[in-house]
């Protein structure tokens, strides 16, 4: 069967290890979106750090969408109109700070287009390199975030963080959505928002069937929509709990993986 929907996850899958998108995969989409198809991109960046990627991909131009914020917004690239959006108010984001240092490890948030942290570190200075937000070092994190935002990262090694996603899932079951997103970075949305979430709420708006969706992904962030979709694919590079969900398993992020599925299962 062909597909209607391709659902990508942006770093570690559609995107090549040096952050750009192979030109056999870009042909690719741009062909399938020539064929009516819809293309969505699904990260747990900001908008703001995905809309040069889907210009590129002309998602405008063909009225496909962007889902960013690990759920927390949907964007019609068509009409720049958002369709769905949550935040966290401050209150929430202070306890968040909170826990970080009962924990003992750092924290950042996002406020426009800027990374808010209190104590600079590696972690957050890839985020910033990835998105092409400028970091803020700012001396008091409580007093800075004074409005709702759409979501707070967790941040440290790799093992240290395991440790602390598996405690905070269960302190903050139905309160908050935590999931990792890459090895250092835990992140924290509104209860109940999810990649496959906000999957679900496009493709039923769209009057798409899950059946012809497939969702794309290397990391227990993209694990939501995965196993929500028709057909769940993970990278060769995916992380092993992702593999295991999947039912279909592609080439690498640098082997043009996406390219490949999107030649099996949309072009007939």
């Amino acid at each position: 069967m062909a597909y209607e929907m391709i659902v990508l996850d942006l770093d570690d899958t559609l995107l090549t290890s040096d952050h750009t998108i192979s030109p056999k995969t870009k042909q690719a989409l741009l062909d399938a979106q020539r064929r009516g198809k819809k293309v969505v991109l699904a990260s747990g960046r900001p908008t703001y750090a995905m809309v040069d990627l889907a210009k590129e991909l002309e998602l405008a131009r063909y009225g496909s969408y962007i889902l960013s914020f690990n759920g927390a917004s949907i964007i019609d690239c068509k009409t720049n109109e958002a369709l769905f959006s949550s935040t966290l108010l401050p209150e929430t984001v202070h306890r968040l700070y909170d826990l970080s240092k009962r924990e003992n490890i750092h924290i950042h948030t996002y406020v426009g287009h800027e990374i808010y942290t209190e104590t600079p570190n590696p972690y957050t200075t890839l985020e910033g390199e990835i998105t092409g937000m400028e970091v803020i070092p700012v001396p008091d994190f409580k007093a800075a975030v004074t409005e709702p935002v759409v979501k707070c990262l967790m941040l440290a090694e790799e093992n240290r963080l395991a440790e602390v996603e598996q405690k905070l899932q269960l302190e903050l079951a139905g309160e908050l959505a935590v999931a990792r997103s890459k090895p250092f970075f835990l992140e924290f949305t509104e209860a109940g928002v999810t990649k496959g979430t906000s999957l679900e709420l496009l493709a039923n708006r769209l009057g798409i069937k899950r059946a012809d969706v497939i969702a794309c992904g290397d990391g227990n962030n993209d694990l939501s929509m995965i196993e929500w979709a028709g057909l769940g694919v993970a990278m060769a590079n995916a992380a092993d709990t992702v593999k295991e969900k999947a039912q279909y398993m592609t080439a690498s992020n640098d082997e043009d993986g996406i390219a490949l599925v999107v030649e099996k299962f949309m072009m007939d």
